[in-house]
């Protein structure tokens, strides 16, 4: 009876409609390919056999000046049986303009298996968070009025919320994101949808040939933007090796939009083209240690420079291990030695 009152509890935070100050925060980018599903999925904190702390670095276009960049650092981990937490902080910057904010998370995980070695688990997680967007104007030659003056800044909330399933070597995420309604007052925002909410459900599979030392991932994460009726996919690859003393991981993503935005040529023919990703990466865990690096590839034809991303994650594994399933599920049971 105590596991179907969080279900009940849990459902209810995931539909019920809240509307306060907010805005859409951490962008998706391919942290989930490198060990770190908890910036994307709030039920995925704690669900490991180890507690995590995880420090990104994301940087865009070398060769332009000011270009988006973000950092994030996240913790996370198991109280107890089935209680876990964790927290989040960031900082986006895009020239002039940036996001930081904190995260706290709460995720109950519900054991369904009726042998211990077997992995059966359905996680809930909830986040909230406070952020802080802000615009320097320090550089700025020309007033505008819609802007005002002085460096501005002002707080939000917003909330997510996600299930993730475990059974044996199958996964799979449901997340909604920015579920609370959008009121900005920072600054000039007619443009900016009230609706900021994204639904993110992902799904993948580990095969383990048998007596192996290798297993492939394959995998897909689907998004969709409830104002806009945006939608993007990702098809992913990834292989793990097991060395003596960790686990070296490697892989593709192919990430793509379904709509075209819209470009004049220089003979005034109007195109349309869908966003295109192609996203290589590899890492390394040493025993309780962990780096990946991560490089994105913009295969438009029209793009604002061909240097690509770089993305650095760092990380390390602590706590006492509660590795004991009898799966290949590197998320969940991570290498022990």
């Amino acid at each position: 009876m105590k596991n179907w009152y969080f279900i009940s509890l849990m459902l209810v935070l995931l539909l019920a409609p809240v509307k306060i100050k907010a805005q859409e925060v951490i962008p998706t980018y391919s942290d989930y390919l490198t060990d770190n599903l908890y910036l994307l999925h709030p039920s995925m904190a704690g669900a490991s056999n180890f507690n995590k702390i995880r420090l990104t670095a994301r940087q865009q276009w070398f060769d332009v000046k000011n270009a988006p960049s973000l950092q994030t650092l996240s913790i996370h981990g198991r109280m107890g049986e089935r209680v876990g937490v964790g927290g989040i902080a960031f900082n986006d910057q895009n020239g002039n303009y940036s996001r930081r904010g904190v995260y706290a998370t709460f995720a109950y995980h519900l054991l369904f298996s009726r042998s211990e070695l077997d992995l059966n688990q359905l996680s809930f997680g909830i986040s909230g968070g406070i952020i802080q967007h802000s615009l320097d104007q320090s550089n700025f030659t020309v007033f505008d009025p819609a802007l005002g003056s002085g460096n501005l800044s002002d707080f939000y909330g917003n909330m997510d919320v996600g299930v993730s399933y475990y059974y044996f070597d199958f996964f799979a995420h449901l997340t909604a994101k920015n579920i609370l309604g959008v009121k900005r007052e920072l600054f000039y925002s007619d443009a900016v949808p009230n609706n900021q909410r994204k639904y993110l459900v992902s799904a993948g599979y580990v095969f383990n040939p048998r007596g192996k030392r290798w297993s492939y991932e394959p995998s897909l994460l689907f998004q969709w933007r409830e104002q806009t009726a945006e939608r993007a996919i990702d098809v992913n690859f990834k292989a793990y090796r097991d060395l003596e003393n960790g686990l070296l991981f490697g892989g593709l993503s192919y990430r793509r939009s379904f709509e075209g935005a819209e470009y004049t040529t220089s003979g005034q023919e109007v195109r349309s083209q869908q966003l295109q990703y192609f996203t290589p990466f590899l890492g390394m865990e040493y025993k309780r240690f962990l780096f990946a690096y991560t490089y994105s590839h913009q295969v438009n034809s029209v793009v604002l420079s061909t240097q690509g991303f770089h993305q650095i994650t760092l990380g390390y594994n602590f706590g006492e291990n509660r590795a004991r399933y009898d799966c290949v599920c590197p998320a969940v049971n991570q290498n022990s030695r």
